[in-house]
């Protein structure tokens, strides 16, 4: 109980340290953002929805088009990337090790961490949803059911990159080596995730691929909510797939909290 007490305290101190970095605030925070201005003036037509489907609207904004895949990245942004690096480096500094020798549980460390990235990830999809309205015209969804099905996708995406980021921490053998051994992986899934290239226009082979890691499922999961329904027939099976999409990531939030349990150290590997 004294660790969940003391939590609200310790997000507060990680989320103050957050936006003190400005490299991680424009890497993690307004990467999304950026990115989501540059597609939007740069493929300033709209995309035709009648001639991929067959069926459905003319088209639609580029910025809609878009904005399911950059928020989803933005998910693995701040789970992923953010915690990988940042918990590496607190190893490499030796911040990790002071801290085992407080008082403070590691409970209190991780809800830290994790409210962090709650806090972090909610303003970032707040921003890019502004901007994506107000500045690029998207129709935001009416319906309380996508609204919905955006709330658990989203919080599932969340914890699981979150777990994934802390489980992937363990990786880097130094803290000057986490960004060169995590942001590589990162961009890579965001290209072959549907993120950055239409996922329907990506071979079999690499969507195949793809659908092993959590982005590709949070990309898919988003696009459910803010793209017309018609075009559901371009994704793998013809169909969003809720399901599919809620058990992918509720496999790998299992899978980053079990590797994180069994990996994690206030020390370096080679300390």
């Amino acid at each position: 109980m004294r660790a969940l007490t003391l939590a609200p305290a310790r997000t507060a101190f990680e989320v103050r340290g957050y936006f003190r970095q400005v490299d991680t605030v424009f890497f993690t925070f307004l990467f999304p953002v950026i990115f989501l201005v540059i597609f939007s003036s740069i493929f300033s037509e709209d995309i035709s929805v009648a001639g991929l489907t067959g069926d459905g609207p003319a088209s639609i904004p580029a910025a809609t088009y878009y904005l399911p895949g950059l928020i989803a990245a933005g998910l693995l942004l701040s789970g992923v990337q953010n915690l990988a690096i940042d918990i590496a480096l607190e190893k490499g500094d030796g911040r990790l090790k002071r801290l085992g020798g407080t008082p403070m549980s590691p409970v209190t460390y991780f809800l830290g961490k994790l409210g962090q990235v709650l806090v972090t990830g909610t303003c970032q999809v707040t921003l890019l949803l502004l901007v994506a309205s107000l500045a690029f015209g998207v129709d935001l969804p009416t319906d309380p059911g996508r609204w919905l099905t955006f709330a658990w996708v989203y919080l599932l995406g969340l914890l699981s990159c979150a777990l994934v980021g802390v489980a992937l921490s363990a990786l880097p053998r130094s803290g000057r080596s986490a960004s060169a051994v995590v942001i590589p992986v990162v961009v890579v899934l965001q290209f072959i995730s549907g993120v950055y290239v239409a996922d329907f226009q990506l071979p079999d082979g690499v969507r195949t691929i793809a659908a092993a890691f959590p982005l590709a499922w949070m990309a898919r999961g988003m696009r459910s909510v803010f793209l017309p329904e018609e075009m559901q027939v371009l994704e793998r099976g013809g169909e969003w797939g809720p399901g599919q999409v809620a058990l992918a990531l509720t496999v790998w939030l299992v899978l980053g909290f079990v590797v994180s349990r069994l990996t994690f150290r206030w020390l370096r590997r080679d300390a």
